[in-house]
């Protein structure tokens, strides 16, 4: 089931959330901030946030929010988490579509992903199977723990045909 994240979700998701920016693999979030500076980023400041729960537990979640003001202000953009346990199950696939589904619901155009890190190989093979292309490439844009400098990837899809 997906629904709009509670603070108490949020909190349930914590522990899973602090390992994915503590790994410093795939999110450009500080590693040491702390739950109420992550509820702020994820929960608070975008236009909405959502959260996947299977038997009471919070396995996934994504925000999703205007990726510009103004006159880019048709084009929306998300993050996503899934839990380490619950990955290979379909549940980023899921959470994505739905993404999807509510971005046009509030009248957006197209999502983009500002910043695919180009080592989150089974991220980047959904996006794209999901109809994102990569539109650009931002040279040595993140410091990987392990791999150093490396490239991320801006990847965009239409959701609905301008008129």
């Amino acid at each position: 089931m997906i629904r709009a994240m509670t603070r108490a979700d949020f909190e349930n998701f914590w522990p899973s959330f602090q390992a994915v920016i503590k790994a410093q693999e795939t999110y450009a979030f500080d590693p040491d901030m702390d739950i109420e500076q992550a509820y702020q980023i994820w929960c608070l400041t975008p236009l909405k946030s959502f959260a996947y729960i299977d038997n009471g537990q919070v396995l996934g979640c994504y925000y999703l929010k205007a990726n510009a003001m103004g006159p880019s202000d048709h084009i929306c953009n998300c993050g996503y988490m899934v839990s380490e346990a619950a990955r290979g199950k379909g549940i980023a696939r899921t959470l994505c579509q739905h993404s999807q589904q509510i971005a046009i619901e509030l009248s957006f155009e197209a999502m983009q992903f500002n910043s695919v890190i180009s080592s989150n190989e089974v991220a980047i093979k959904l996006w794209q199977k999901l109809g994102f292309q990569i539109i650009g490439t931002i040279p040595l844009a993140y410091r990987h723990p392990k791999l150093g400098y490396i490239d991320s990837y801006i990847m965009h899809k239409q959701l609905v045909v301008n008129t």
